[in-house]
This record gives C-alpha cells, structure tokens and sequence, in this order.
C-alpha cells in the first residue's frame, strides 16, 4: 500500500511551486545575481583577501579554478607576501580586468607579462596605468604606433586604458600581482594556470576574438588558441628594447577593428581614453 504521502507533493514543495510561478524574470535574476554576489563575498574569506571586487561573469565562468590546490596555494602566498611586503596592484585591484565588462562581452584580448612594479602604477590592466603616473615607455610606443595607423588619435596626456576596457578589449597580464621593484618575482606561483584559464573559457565559448600578442611570452600563452575560431595578430613587443623591430608600424589597432567590422561586431573606439 502505498503511502500517501509520497503520492502529494509536499506542502513546502507546493509552496516553492507557487512562489516560482510568482517570481518575475527581472526578479528571479535579482536573486541569482544576490547569490553570485553571497558566494563572491565568501570567496574573498577563503582566499585571504586574494578574489575582491570580481565581475560576477567572470565568477560565474571561472568559478571551479577557485577551489583547486594550485590556487588555494597561490592565495596563501599573496596573503604572506602582502603582511612582509608591497604589492602591486592593491588587493581591490586585482580584478579591475574583469569588472569593466561580461566575459561574453570581450572582443579584443592583448596580453602582458606581468605588473608595473613601480608605485602607484599598476590597477589591474595591462600596459595601463592610472592618471597621474607617467606613462611607461612601452605604453608610450603604444600610442605611437596609434598615431601612425588610427585616424583622429592622439596622445590623451595619460596612460589609463579603462577606455577600451569598457569596450570589450580584455588587458590580461599572465601574473596578476608582482613585489615591489622585483619584476616577475610572482611568476611559477599559479597565476599562469589561472590566467591560462581565463584564455581557455574565451577560446571555447567565443568566436572572432582578436587576440593581439606581442612578444615571444605572449606569443607563447596564447598558442593554443583554436585559429580557425579565432583572429590572432603577432608582432614584437612594444618595449623600447623591440619596438621598432616590427611593433611600431604593425597595424594591429586598425586590422583588429576591420576584423571585427568583417565579423559584425562594432569596432573599437581607439581614440577612447576617458581619463576616468
């Protein structure tokens, strides 16, 4: 005999029923962005500080990389290195590369190495650095190499790139967080496999990204990315030392945009450099 019980949906049940029907789509995604955000503010406890401020896309896309070995190892070191040492950038600016836009949203990658190591240059972007500060050299010839290829561009008298950050060009440096004056001094630590990461979600779910690398390093990260998905564009890196082997005069900036406008997305605004 069988148990009534199991034959009716339980009162609770009924009552989830209901409210399920009730909720809005507006709402039912409130609600799912209040738990992304729950679980965002939990995993900046269990990751000593490390994972703050993150884009809740880019959580949701790499949410399974948090609980892996390498980076609860990688969190710990950051935490011991930030109590005895400077870091760059600020622990809140970690992210900034994916708070400017969905991850769905990116169109353009370029990638870097690691961060400035000088004060108050890093935030977060690659090859960008906050106004106020000088703009590196290798960001110096960035712009000149726009100059010379993108109509209407000039110099905007800072280095902040948060412009084409909003715009779907993701500034992703291979190590998110160096020691003070000590370049790469955070390179092997776990950043690379987190970041390759990053690179794998894009180049799976993605299509017609413009993935400009610059250097053997980036050459190297990017090499696995699927050409017959994707657009890359190669050339030596803008440092002083490179430059004008190849960087400047590449093109990279107006190909990118005429890739783009062949795959109907909009074009990059280049001239776009909002100081804020």
């Amino acid at each position: 005999m069988s148990n009534p019980k199991d034959e009716q949906p339980s009162k609770k049940y009924k009552v989830e029923q209901e409210l399920g029907q009730e909720l809005s789509d507006d709402l039912k995604e409130k609600v799912a962005q209040n738990k992304i955000h729950a679980k965002i503010k939990l995993l900046g406890s269990k990751t000593n500080g490390l994972v703050v401020n993150i884009g809740p896309s880019w959580y949701t896309a790499l949410e399974s990389e948090f609980s892996k070995e390498y980076f609860i190892k990688l969190s710990q070191f950051i935490g011991d290195e930030r109590k005895k040492s400077t870091i760059f950038p600020p622990a809140d600016q970690v992210f900034t590369w994916t708070t400017t836009c969905a991850i769905s949203s990116v169109k353009v990658v370029i990638i870097g190495q690691d961060p400035y190591h000088g004060q108050g240059q890093a935030h977060g972007l690659c090859f960008s650095v906050l106004p106020g500060v000088k703009p590196p050299p290798s960001l110096e010839n960035i712009f000149k190499e726009l100059e010379g290829s993108i109509d209407g561009f000039k110099h905007p008298g800072h280095g902040n790139l948060i412009g084409w950050a909003r715009q779907g060009v993701l500034l992703l440096n291979a190590c998110l967080t160096v020691k003070e004056k000590q370049p790469n001094s955070h390179a092997g630590k776990g950043w690379e496999q987190f970041t390759d990461a990053v690179i794998n979600w894009l180049n799976s779910n993605l299509k017609g990204v413009v993935f400009m690398l610059w250097g053997a390093y980036a050459q190297k990260k990017g090499s696995r990315i699927d050409k017959k998905k994707h657009h890359i564009l190669t050339a030596v890196h803008p440092s002083p030392l490179s430059a004008h082997k190849g960087f400047i005069g590449c093109k990279h900036f107006s190909t990118c945009n005429e890739l783009l406008k062949k795959d109907g997305k909009i074009e990059i605004n280049w001239t776009s450099l909002p100081a804020h």
